[in-house]
């Protein structure tokens, strides 16, 4: 798991957006490890979207992780936290309730409740376009367009 972090905060650093390149759990977290994540946390806050893999070294986990860390923006304009599990021998919470092979992600909503699973890599705009159809984020782009109106 160590060696592909480093490489994320580097297409992050290199695409020029430094602010969001955070490990910790916080408020701008992009990328976290399933060692350090109780879902709840992100209930009605974050839209997790979960990265399961067998390996580090799984070229679609290298694909995928490559494709989120290109087009950052995206994914915290729409409060994404990418969660990221390479480890099947951990057996974490989240990995036997959703019970992937090899490589799968998943999309979750803010309530917590799985949208979408994808036993191949997806590109950020094709996330995207899944949660800009979800009804809280559907809500979310109408308040946000209220609040441009208002300040007009």
């Amino acid at each position: 798991m160590k060696p592909i972090l480093p490489f994320v905060i580097a297409c992050f650093f290199a695409t020029g957006s430094t602010a969001q390149t955070v490990i910790v759990p916080g408020p701008e977290t992009l990328f976290v490890e399933m060692d350090d994540v109780d879902l709840n946390q992100f209930k009605w806050k974050k839209r997790p979207v979960v990265v399961f893999s067998d390996s580090e070294n799984n070229n679609a986990f290298i694909e995928q992780m490559e494709l989120l860390a290109a087009r950052p923006g995206e994914l915290i304009e729409r409060d994404v936290v990418v969660i990221i599990d390479t480890n099947p021998e951990a057996r974490s919470e989240l990995r036997r309730k959703l019970r992937p092979r090899e490589f799968m992600l998943v999309i979750m909503g803010k309530d917590g409740g799985v949208k979408l699973r994808k036993p191949f890599p997806w590109d950020v705009r094709e996330i995207s376009r899944s949660i800009d159809k979800m009804p809280v984020r559907q809500r979310e782009i109408r308040q946000e367009k209220e609040r441009a109106a208002e300040q007009q």
